[in-house]
């Protein structure tokens, strides 16, 4: 297949620059085969039974963008791609000329680092304090919004570009199909007999990255690190066992739990994975999926169609535009179906 067979057209008024007022006020699309149905994410535990699992990424957006200056002089950006330890990163720089190997970056608040090596596209860091990367981020960094969201970023962002469920640091992107999910509603589930379980995918800046080729075969992907816990392994097992139905909140919980089955079992609890899910796919594990809409000639767009159905999900896509859906990371979500064998 070819990338522009998952082109389609935006108006630019339907990316959303904000989140809805409340958390959980987006709207639902139920997409089960031909048939679409229109609500909202509150009407979301009418489509799910006591039994069913669903599995969530618990990953903290960090304050991953860090400004600054080489120490000869030139401002510098850097977007911090993966904490390595207490002191060293891979990132991604932004500056007239790259930094080469020995420089000193001197970013906001006086934080300073050595920049190591090149490796690919990332640059290693190596930070001088006696601080953690985390906690410099913390003090001195800003809450990377994706490219298409075009205010800075502030407080608002700071509590929304966040899931109520979020405990451990280590993303540059929301995982953003979670951001729907207030306690209220987690709670109502679980009162059903709807089980839940976690897993952590660190989503990665490539997560934004264009798709450069014509031929899809020849995309390479982006690796991500993933962990999932023995318990959550053990409620998917439970889940398959008793009939219930394995419910990815995000592409990013399913990328983990399909990466993790390639043998046919969830046998891989952590690992580093670049797993390009494209129409054809076999999915092992999951057996629905909750998701915000994609961007156009997207991978993650490719996962959906893979899921639900090439056609399928050109049609629905043309009805959110239709009926003016909110778009991407603070847009509304889509209940898929899987596509019928």
């Amino acid at each position: 297949m070819q990338v522009s067979d998952f082109d389609y057209f935006l108006p630019d008024h339907l990316i959303a620059q904000f989140p809805p007022d409340v958390r959980g006020a987006s709207r639902l699309l139920h997409v089960d085969g031909a048939k679409l149905e229109d609500g909202f994410f509150r009407d979301l535990p009418r489509f799910l039974r006591a039994g069913d699992l669903l599995v969530f990424n618990d990953t903290k957006v960090i304050k991953a963008r860090l400004f600054g200056e080489k120490a000869s002089g030139g401002k510098i950006e850097a977007l911090v791609e993966r904490v390595l330890d207490q002191h060293r990163a891979l990132a991604h720089i932004r500056a007239s000329k790259a930094p080469k190997p020995g420089m000193k970056l001197i970013f906001n608040g006086g934080f300073e680092a050595e920049m190591v090596e090149r490796q690919g596209d990332l640059f290693l860091l190596q930070f001088a304090a006696e601080q953690s990367v985390l906690d410099i981020l913390d003090a001195a960094g800003q809450l990377p919004l994706p490219p298409y969201i075009t205010h800075t970023p502030d407080e608002e962002d700071a509590k929304r570009y966040q899931t109520v469920y979020a405990r451990d640091p280590g993303a540059v992107a929301a995982p953003t199909a979670g951001l729907h999910f207030t306690d209220e509603l987690l709670a109502q589930l679980r009162n059903m007999g709807v089980n839940t379980a976690f897993l952590t995918l660190h989503v990665g800046a490539g997560t934004f990255q264009p798709v450069r080729v014509d031929s899809i075969a020849e995309h390479v992907m982006h690796h991500e690190r993933y962990s999932i816990p023995a318990a959550t392994v053990a409620a998917v097992q439970a889940a398959k066992a008793s009939g219930g139905r394995v419910i990815a909140v995000g592409t990013t919980s399913l990328r983990a739990l399909e990466a993790a089955s390639q043998q046919g079992v969830l046998a891989e609890p952590e690992g580093d994975t670049d797993i390009f899910i494209t129409p054809g796919y076999q999915f092992r594990v999951v057996d629905r999926l909750i998701t915000n809409f994609h961007l156009p000639k997207s991978t993650l767009l490719m996962l959906v169609s893979a899921f639900a159905g090439f056609e399928t999900m050109r049609a629905a896509y043309a009805h959110a535009v239709a009926n003016e859906y909110r778009f991407f990371s603070y847009g509304d979500a889509m209940l898929l179906e899987p596509a019928a064998s």
